[in-house]
């Protein structure tokens, strides 16, 4: 794959996104993408800063775990959006600007998208990407968040062939999916504006007006799942989020809010994954 065209990019912005961009930056290595933005400046309010780069040498995934992307095989990409207001339930914005992106893929004619609470890209029963989200800056009024994303376009044969999470068997890129992925520009142009666009929402109306846009992607919605938190295990069958994006799971006792955990599939045999 050619190296990516920052001025391509940012010429193929919608007027609306791109009048409220500072700047858009793309490298060729970096160690992060989102640790890159957390050290700079915040932008003002409304507005947004966007890195892109070839290749992470220290990319990172939710929970500390690594997030492997070798070089030019996929979109590694951050956005910095400045609220004006601190948002209400801002831990659902994961969720929201999952279905962004979900949005994006779909209008470049890509099928078959879901996702795994709370920040997991589905494609062919495996992993295609992910979501990162961190708080930059935050102050009483107003909140800077750094999304970063991950999507795999092209791997190489030895990384699909890596064991997959608990969760799925295997990793899977859009090449594999689609056959055609489109180019990692025209993709870099709709997960901007998608993404830029679930930030105004967000910062309107909160998660509401995108939870019944989860349902339809919602991968684990009627699967039976374990689900580790820091006070212990619970088991039961996914049941949608609620409005402010937490994850439901019926037990035999009851229906839980589960705010915060690691979601694992049992294997064939009833096990552990």
């Amino acid at each position: 794959m050619h190296v990516l065209d920052a001025k391509s990019i940012r010429e193929s912005i919608t007027s609306v996104a791109a009048a409220r961009l500072d700047m858009l930056e793309v490298f060729s290595e970096i160690e992060s993408t989102n640790s890159y933005l957390l050290e700079q400046p915040s932008p003002a309010p409304g507005r947004f800063r966007v890195v892109l780069a070839d290749h992470q040498t220290a990319g990172r995934g939710r929970q500390d775990r690594t997030w492997q992307s070798p070089p030019s095989s996929g979109l590694c990409l951050s956005m910095a959006y400045t609220f004006g207001n601190v948002p209400d339930k801002l831990p659902s914005l994961t969720l929201a600007l999952g279905i962004g992106v979900a949005e994006a893929l779909e209008r470049l004619g890509i099928g078959g998208i879901s996702l795994k609470w709370p920040n997991d890209i589905i494609a062919c029963d495996g992993k295609l990407g992910g979501i990162l989200t961190e708080v930059q800056n935050s102050a009483s009024n107003r909140i800077t968040v750094v999304a970063g994303i991950g999507l795999n376009v092209d791997l190489p044969d030895s990384m699909q062939l890596l064991d997959g999470p608990s969760w799925t068997n295997k990793i899977v890129d859009l090449k594999e999916c689609t056959g055609n992925p489109p180019s990692r520009e025209k993709l870099s142009v709709a997960v901007i504006e998608s993404l830029f666009d679930c930030m105004v929402r967000f910062e309107s109306d909160g998660f509401a007006p995108f939870q019944d846009s989860w349902e339809k992607y919602d991968w684990l919605k009627g699967k039976q799942i374990i689900v580790d938190m820091p006070d212990g295990r619970c088991c039961g069958i996914a049941d949608g989020v609620d409005y402010d994006g937490a994850l439901g799971i019926r037990t035999d006792e009851n229906r839980r809010r589960i705010i915060s955990g690691t979601i694992s599939l049992p294997d064939e045999r009833g096990n552990h994954a």
